[in-house]
Formats: C-alpha cells, structure tokens, sequence
C-alpha cells in the first residue's frame, strides 16, 4: 500500500509520538476492509507506539472504518474508508496529535476550543480527489483531540456510496453535526469556533476596534494581499491584514504549475506558506473580517467591518479578489450543493456514472469538461459564444473524448430538479431562439470571476464589471487608498501578477506615505 519512500517518511514523522495510540479496526471480508488493513499495517510498522486491535460484527459501526484513541481514553477521531490521497495527511497528523505532539495553533484557539460548552459528534463526506476535504477533516480531528466532548468521523463518499444517497450529498466537503447538516465546502477551525462560539464576533470587534491605527491596513489576504503585507512590513511600519478569507481563492485551486522557481504546489499548501511568511514578518492577521464600507476624511481611511468594528488607517490597499461567476438563472441557487456545483475537482467523484453539463467554454471549462468525462457517463459542455474561447490542445483533447458533446451559441436558461437535486437544464439556441432540455444530474459552472467590490459601489472608481480602476502604481481614484489582484483592472487574473501587484501596491503607499502630509491624529 505504502512505498518504501513514504514508510521513511512517515516513520520520520511518528517518531515524535510521545505517547501509545491504540487502533481500533472495524472490517468485514470486503475487499475495502482488506485495503484498509493492509494501509494500517504499514502505518503500524512505522512505529511501535502503534497498535491495532480488529472488531468483527460490532453493532453500529461503519464497515470499513478505525479509530484513534490515546492510552486510557474513548476514540474521538475516526476514518470511516480509505484515507488516501488528499487525506493521507489528515491520517498522519491525527496520529500525531493523538499520541501527543502538540497542534501548530495559537494558544488562544486552543482555549476557545477547550472552552465550547456542548456535545459535538461531526461527520464530514467527503472525496479522496477533493483539495477542500482534508482542511475541514483536519480542522475537526484537532478540535476533537482538545475537547474531549467532540467527536469527529471522516467518511469517505466512495466507499459509503448509499449513506451518501440517502443524504442526498452532491458536494464535498458536507459537514453534519449531531445528525444534521451543519455546513458545505472549506471551513477551518477558525470558522468553526466562529459558529460554534457565540460569543467570538463580539470579542473579535471589540479587539479590533482597540487597535490603533496603522500605516497600512490590506483588506484581503490572498497572494496580491499577502505579498502587500510582506513589502509593507519590511519598510518598518505598523502593517495589518484584515481578510474575509485569508488564502482566497487560492484555497479552492488544485494543481498550482506556474509559479516561477515551483514547479507544483497546490492552493491550500500556497496559502499555508503565504500566511506563515506574513506572521513570520510581525503582521497581524484578522481572519473571518468582511469589510463593509469604506471612508476617507483629512488623510484618514476607515474601515468597517461586518462585526461593527471599525479600523483606521493612513492609507489602505484593496486586495479583496474575485469569486466563481454564478449563472444567475432559476434553479442555480435552490440546486447549489445538489447538483449545481463550482468544483469538478472536489464534486466530480459524486456524479460518477452520471449525465452532467458544464457552463462554459474558455479553459476553465473545458478542463472541468476533461476531467470530468473520466468520471461520469456522460458531459455536455454548452458555451455561449459561438466557438470554444480555451487553448487548441485542450479542444482537441474534448473532442476527442467519446462521451462528451460541445454545444456552442447556448445560452443556459433555467436549472431544473424535482426539489431535492438537479435533474436537468434548459437553454437556448442563439442563432434560432429555440429553447432545448437536457436531462442530466449535475450542473457545473465555469463562466470566470467576478470582483468582491460591491461594497465600495460608490466609494471610489470601478469599471462597468466591477473592477477597480487602478494606474500604474496601483493608485485608485481616492488618495491614499490602492488596490492590488483580481478585484482591479489589472489584464491577467493569475497568481504570479497578484503577488507583483501587491508588492507594488505596497512600495507606492510607502512612497505616499513619506511624501504626503497626514493628519496629525493619526500620525499621533
């Protein structure tokens, strides 16, 4: 199961166990029981803090399933399947954490989970070839080894395939707390305190409205946000980060091929090293932080948050980025997560052997439509132009596959379902007016981005699509304020020119700062 390289690695790794961790196995005669024994007994061979214990025939198990227990103590962390792939990391980190090595979190997140009053059992679906998955399965794996009252299985939909249908589950990650769904798609364990702690808004607000005013406040933290704080900070001024969602879209990217000097990484690996730089250059990150509106008065911009809290700043960088454009017909909203999805990487594996359609015809979308035709029974691609807009060898590619169709100057019009998931599409000839139904199970949409800008509708200079109007040195139209990433006019939408343009966004409000009078308040 493992190879010898991997049993080396992961040997390395459990030689920081500082205590037994037992393995409780439930199995039967089925070959996933067998693949599930054969992986725990390589693990187990990696160190001998491990042991394994096996259960036949146990009474409300899953089937193949195991849990982790520390010497003395009920299992709080269970894999129900095959912990491969995305989530062979989650594996190892939950033994680790299990048998004692301590978590990397600030202390504070430790004692706020330690502190949820309640029962928590949570159970997350998900898929092996999902880079969403494994944040959410390691996020509740850590909260239940600190809280002895919460209690965490992952189950992989593959294996549990009819659980999955009963639940009706169309996309991954799903979340259930106590029996009920609780939450779809990435969530870390900040955003789950958040939910669960009631009182975290509040105390969060109240912290940020004591701080005092910085040189530069970025409002979000994805790759133009986070090399803004980098630059920033390295000048020696007070540098804040306040984000929505602190990697950004970068989160929800697979394979990561063009970032000059890597030659592959994935989104939630590139977000990770991204905040670690910032926090290593003394930036504070405010995480979870929508901004709702902004102001300028005598050379000092203010931000207000959805919290209610407000921070001050003498000049501010807009690095909110960009999200999944929605189709905005009947149906897309009602079917979201049953049916309709944004992902094919993560959601794919749920539709195989299914009818799905893909929305979109630039090379967003005939990639999804590649990846896709090896998974499902059938893909139907539908752009609205009247020709393909994505690169020659990847139409080739499509084409070329038996079980997909191209459908060109369509314009979608409607999902349709029967109230619990998709069951097909309507859409219109463009050069006939025809309206036409297809019938399939899953819908998913690659139509490109749109800006997170409508909070500042009226603040300062956007485009006709929403994008802020900057100048070569990342300057908007209000003094003081700059912009930097997918949220700005900036031509190519990549990583490589985000993380340029934050770095320049950051040495323009340096130089305003030393050339441009600020008020004396808060220079104070």
């Amino acid at each position: 199961m493992l190879d010898d390289d991997m049993k080396q690695q992961l040997a390395a790794y459990l030689e920081r166990l500082t205590q037994p961790v037992e393995i409780t196995a439930f199995v039967d005669d089925s070959k996933d029981s067998r693949d599930m024994i054969e992986l725990l007994a390589d693990v187990l061979a990696c160190s001998s803090q491990l042991s394994l214990r096996e259960v036949r025939d146990a009474e409300g198990e899953r089937v193949p399933s195991f849990a982790l227990s520390a010497s003395c103590e009920a299992p709080r962390v269970r894999f129900a399947g095959l912990p491969m792939g995305h989530e062979f990391t989650s594996l190892v980190l939950a033994l680790l954490q299990v048998g004692g090595y301590p978590p990397k979190v600030e202390p504070q997140v430790i004692e706020q989970i330690r502190g949820l009053d309640g029962d928590y059992n949570f159970e997350t679906y998900i898929s092996l070839s999902c880079q969403n998955c494994p944040d959410v399965v390691q996020a509740l794996n850590l909260m239940s080894v600190v809280n002895p009252r919460i209690r965490h299985t992952m189950i992989d939909g593959a294996v549990f395939e009819q659980e999955v249908a009963s639940k009706n589950i169309r996309s991954v990650p799903a979340v259930y707390l106590n029996g009920e769904p609780f939450g779809q798609g990435r969530m870390d364990v900040e955003q789950f305190l958040a939910r669960l702690d009631k009182g975290s808004e509040s105390r969060a607000a109240a912290q940020m409205t004591q701080e005092a005013p910085y040189d530069v406040l970025i409002v979000g933290g994805g790759p133009a946000g986070a090399a803004a704080a980098v630059y920033a900070a390295r000048k020696g001024i007070r540098v804040g980060v306040a984000a929505e969602r602190f990697g950004g879209q970068v989160l929800d990217t697979m394979a990561i091929e063009n970032i000059i000097s890597v030659p592959h990484t994935e989104g939630p690996q590139l977000a990770a090293a991204l905040e670690q730089n910032v926090r290593a250059n003394g930036v504070g990150i405010m995480n979870l932080q929508r901004a709702e509106q902004l102001t300028t008065a005598n050379g000092v911009t203010e931000v207000r948050f959805a919290n209610g809290a407000t921070l001050t700043a003498k000049s501010v960088i807009l690095s909110t980025g960009a999200r999944w454009r929605e189709m905005n017909v009947p149906g897309e909203k009602e079917y979201r997560n049953r049916g309709v999805a944004y992902c094919p990487h993560c959601d794919g594996p749920l539709f195989k052997g299914k009818d799905v359609a893909v929305i979109g015809g630039g090379n967003s979308g005939v990639e999804a439509a590649i990846d896709l035709a090896g998974l499902v029974k059938h893909v139907t691609l539908i752009e609205f132009d009247g020709q393909l807009r994505a690169d020659a060898v990847l139409v080739n590619k499509l084409k070329s596959m038996p079980n997909t169709r191209i459908i060109t100057s369509a314009q979608t019009t409607e999902v349709l379902g029967n109230g619990q998931q998709v069951t097909g599409l309507v859409y219109r000839d463009r050069n006939g007016g025809e309206s036409h139904t297809l019938a399939l199970e899953g819908v998913f949409v690659q139509i490109g981005l749109v800006p997170n800008t409508e909070w500042l509708k009226g603040t300062l200079a956007l485009t006709s699509r929403g994008e802020i109007e900057i100048d070569a040195h990342g300057r908007t139209s209000l003094a003081g304020v700059f912009a930097a990433g997918d949220c700005t006019t900036i031509p190519y939408k990549q990583i490589v020119m985000a993380m340029g343009a934050g770095s320049q966004a950051a040495l323009s409000a340096f130089d305003y700062l030393i050339r441009v009078p600020v008020a004396a308040a808060v220079a104070a």
